[in-house]
Parts: structure tokens; sequence; C-alpha cells
């Protein structure tokens, strides 16, 4: 699943060929992904201008001049692609192929700046939905969900009074999405790492009995700060589906300092333990058990 770097990293390459230009045609090219399209998906797009292209936690929104915001996931597989002229594309870092079919492009985006905006997902899981402005707040999609974690309002005091009295392990109150929103479990196990501090800890170690943040919130908060820019600038992590809008594969996943990296020597100076890997809330997590408490 693409977490907020990735989705940042598109937004970005989306950005210059979208905004402030009007959709000319809109395509669907089945009736639904992992949900239905809304019946007049298309004609709603059609003839809008797109104001502005934000990022909320994992969505991205479109921002129209109708007022309806066009909501959008990647899911699991879902990647864009933009194509402008007869077969250019846009430069980038480490270039790599897309696959020839063509047959799980979903949607098209045929956008007056000249450039055509590809959604293709494989796996079907990603999906669209037009929003009115005024009903996002009541959106069940995004409802609940916690703050920015790159925003101005998020820091440690936020973080702690979100883990205050908190039952759960510090790595399930990370990956939930009401706690910050965007994080998943790469840049968790990341994060976590960089700050020194076991996934097995208790969540509600972050604050005081007061709800004031611990020098564990402190140094949690600069990590996932950290990691994201990082993994931004580096264009997001590439496992296995991600790629950039022109198609390149992002290249965190060459800094990752425990992420995927069982059995080997951990990273921090002076540590010399070995990374570990378990399954916690049915996902992999990897630590150094010598480094993080």
């Amino acid at each position: 699943m693409p977490e907020l770097p990735e989705v940042e990293t598109v937004r970005r390459g989306l950005q210059p060929v979208m905004e402030g230009a009007k959709i000319l045609k809109a395509e669907a090219r089945r009736k639904d992904l992992r949900f239905p399209f809304q019946k007049d998906f298309t004609a709603r797009l059609t003839g809008q201008i797109v104001t502005g292209l934000g990022r909320r936690a994992k969505y991205l929104m479109a921002d129209l001049t109708s007022g309806d915001v066009l909501l959008m996931h990647l899911g699991m597989s879902g990647s864009f692609r933009v194509l402008k002229g007869e077969g250019s594309s846009v430069p980038g870092e480490f270039h790599y192929p897309r696959s020839e079919d063509r047959a799980h492009d979903h949607v098209v985006f045929h956008m007056s700046s000249g450039a055509s905006v590809v959604f293709n997902d494989p796996r079907r899981f990603g999906y669209m939905k037009i929003i009115a402005r005024g009903d996002l707040e009541e959106e069940p999609l995004l409802a609940g969900l916690g703050p920015e974690p790159l925003g101005n309002e998020f820091d440690a005091g936020m973080l702690a009074r979100a883990c205050h009295n908190k039952k759960t392990s510090l790595k399930a109150a990370l990956l939930d999405q009401r706690v910050v929103a965007g994080l998943g479990n790469i840049y968790v196990c990341e994060a976590l790492f960089r700050s020194h501090l076991s996934p097995r800890r208790l969540a509600a170690t972050l604050a005081t009995k007061k709800a004031e943040p611990t020098d564990h919130a402190k140094r949690l908060f600069d990590a996932i700060h950290s990691v994201l820019n990082k993994a931004i600038k580096a264009g997001g992590s590439s496992i296995s589906d991600h790629r950039l809008t022109n198609g390149d594969l992002g290249y965190f996943q060459h800094s990752f300092q425990v992420y995927d990296r069982e059995g080997e020597t951990c990273r921090t100076s002076g540590c010399g333990g070995i990374v570990k890997r378990f399954t916690q809330n049915g996902r992999s997590t990897f630590w150094c058990p010598k480094c993080q408490k």
C-alpha cells in the first residue's frame, strides 16, 4: 500500500499538468474499481478546471471549479502516469519501463495542458469519488483521520495526547490513522528505529500522567518528520508496485535502516545488534532488539 511519501510524490508529479488546467474529457473504462463509479462520474468532471491538487493522508484531492472535490486513492497497485506529446514522458531519476499491458488503464483525464493523465490499477483496490466540498467533513472515507504528520499543528505534544492512556503497542498506535494520518508499515518501522524505540513499547509511555510529551515522544516526532521528508525527497519507496507518475521507481528503499533487513547488522553506530522480524497486528515488523528499547 503506498504510504504518505509515495502519495505526496505522485501529487507533485501530477500538479504541473493538472493544476490550473481544464479536464477536456474524462474516461472511465469500466464501471468500478474497488467501489462502483458514480453514475455521473465523467459528466461531473468533464469541462471542470482543477483549481488545486492536494493530499489528505493517503488521498489525492483535486478541487474543481464546480465546488466538487475529486477524491482519489491508489489502493495497493494503482498508479498514475503522465503522457505529453507522442511517446514523451516527464523526466525522472531511476527509470524502469512500465508494463505494456494497457488493459489496466481504467481512468483517463485529457487535460487542456496537453497531457493525458492515466490511472492504471491491475488489482483494482484503488478508488475515486466526487464529493461536494461542503460535505467533506461528513465523508466517511475521511472522517476520523488524525493530523497530518508534516502539518504545522502536529508536534510531540499532540502525539503524546493521542497516545495518552492507550493500551496498545507503540507501533499499533502509529498505524492507527486516527492518531496520525498517512503513516504505514514501512515508515513506522523506520521512524521507530531512528528514535530507538521498541515497536512493542506501550504507546502510553509517550505521555506523562498529565498527558505531556516525554523524551520518547520528542524523539519519535523528530524521527517521523525526518524519515518522511527524506522519503519524499527520494521519490518514495518501491517495494513492488509504487511508481512515480513518469513510470520511474522511487528509491528511498536504498536508504532503509531497518525495514526488510532481517538478519543484517544494525546500522546504529556501535550497536552491533542483528535486525529481527516478527509479525505484529498482521504486519511484518523489523527492529533491532539491542538498541530499540
